[in-house]
């Protein structure tokens, strides 16, 4: 009935079940029956217990049904196999171990059967999850290798790797990544390859696409703007490493050389000021002269001005204002 068909990470999450799953039921149902075994009863760890891990992975194993995908159905069904045995296995150790009434079997063969029908459905439920703990472990050291050798084989200074790509399976293991830049030879290419076994990646298939089959996948957009974001980041980190007064150096003190070459004027203010173009929104910096004067500045004599101060600031952005 829902337009939302996508697996998002709450249902992903409950997929494929682990090892962490069995600790974390056997830990879910120590809660619930210490909180029962309790002079003040409450329902409220139980209810916690079968909001976190019997609901969730029912309603996964309802939207595996709904979708037709078995895997996410078969996945999530057993996770709450694994929570509700191991809730029960931990509820009844608590049970004996406080020595609460044993019922007793009318015969020892009987009893010996059941638990034997425990054991074996503990077994049952743990060496899978053990099998599926160990992919999961194998699959996060195979990309962490694999990070690693990307990072330190692939550093040249013309050539980037654009794109990377690690497929991993119980049965193969890919290496696929997209390069840009000069294209690097093959000789090269095979030292690359010979270097697999050093970071433990033996059996990898490395796959590299570069000149004309990796232009055709290349978005140079994103490239673009991933080299803008790297300079930016970069002249960002120089400027936060220069003193304040690098970043915005004081002017000199001009009054003497204004006094010999003006002398009407009677006071001034000179400084570096942002400002802002109203129409196209830009930001920009120039050197505000603001002079006070005692009798009238021929126009001549401003033009002279304006020309000495960018000379003697060797700055065309520049603007005199005379009051």
């Amino acid at each position: 009935m829902t337009p939302l068909h996508d697996a998002q990470s709450e249902l992903l999450a409950r997929t494929t079940p682990s090892t962490w799953d069995v600790l974390i039921a056997f830990a879910g149902g120590l809660a619930g029956i210490i909180a029962m075994t309790r002079r003040e009863k409450s329902n409220v760890i139980p209810g916690v217990a079968i909001a976190t891990a019997l609901m969730p992975p029912l309603c996964t194993a309802g939207f595996g049904l709904a979708n037709g995908n078995w895997l996410y159905f078969l996945g999530a069904i057993y996770l709450f196999f694994i929570n509700s045995l191991f809730i029960c296995i931990s509820t009844y150790l608590i049970v004996r171990f406080l020595h609460f009434e044993k019922k007793h079997f009318e015969d020892s063969d009987t009893e010996r059967k059941v638990s034997r029908y425990i054991l074996i459905s503990v077994l049952i439920t743990i060496l899978p999850s053990i099998y599926l703990a160990y992919g999961i472990v194998d699959k996060s050291i195979f990309e962490n290798n694999a990070q690693a050798f990307v990072r330190e084989q692939f550093a040249f200074r013309n050539t980037q790797v654009v794109s990377k790509n690690f497929h991993y399976t119980s049965k193969s293991k890919e290496i696929d990544l997209l390069l840009i830049g000069y294209e690097l030879p093959d000789t090269t290419i095979l030292n690359i390859k010979n270097r697999l076994k050093n970071y433990k990646l033996t059996g990898t298939k490395l796959i590299i696409r570069q000149g004309l089959s990796a232009k055709q996948e290349v978005d140079f957009s994103q490239i673009k703007a991933s080299i803008m974001e790297d300079v930016f980041k970069r002249d960002t980190a120089e400027m936060r490493m220069l003193p304040p007064d690098k970043l915005n150096p004081p002017l000199p003190d001009i009054s003497g050389e204004l006094t010999a070459l003006f002398p009407v004027l009677k006071s001034y203010s000179l400084d570096n000021v942002v400002y802002k173009n109203l129409d196209s929104g830009n930001l920009d910096t120039i050197t505000l002269f603001n002079g006070i004067i005692n009798k009238k500045l021929s126009d001549v004599d401003k033009e002279k001005l304006q020309k000495w101060l960018r000379k003697r600031f060797n700055t065309e952005s520049l603007k005199v204002v005379i009051q």
